[in-house]
């Protein structure tokens, strides 16, 4: 039984894993999951349905949960922002801004020997995804 707002066994399991330069995407909708993601590292599903769960709902809770170092968003090709920055940055606070990256720039990271998970939603907001990186914990 745990007092804490994040529940999920497997997603709590594969935070504890994660350290200090730890990567963890988290995907919209339309990600390729198994194109663009490091390959072996595990996809944890929450992807119920179009719409729900979404990115913020997940990164609201591991921003909690973990340190975070940086984090990096999709940027469209077109260029501009995608609409679900406004709802990051607010979860996230002034001290930790959102860093875009070209979309294939984007897939490559998401690729990269660094990437301990990812979490699959059913975001359907385009380019709604995000590049965490854990920090670290400063002792007392």
């Amino acid at each position: 039984m745990l007092r804490y707002p994040l529940i999920h066994p497997p997603l709590l399991s594969a935070l504890a894993a994660t350290g200090h330069g730890s990567r963890i995407l988290l995907a919209d909708a339309n990600y390729a999951h198994a194109t663009n993601v490091r390959a072996g590292a595990p996809v944890i599903h929450l992807n119920l349905r179009p719409g729900l769960v979404r990115v913020d709902d997940v990164l609201e809770l591991v921003a909690d949960a973990v340190p975070l170092e940086s984090v990096h968003s999709m940027r469209p090709d077109e260029g501009g922002e995608p609409e679900a920055l406004t709802r990051y940055r607010r979860l996230l606070g002034p001290d930790r801004p959102i860093h875009p990256m070209g979309r294939l720039e984007f897939y490559e990271a998401a690729r990269g020997p660094d990437v301990a998970f990812a979490v699959a939603t059913g975001d359907d907001r385009l380019y709604a995804n995000l590049l965490l990186t854990v920090g670290y914990i400063v002792p007392a």
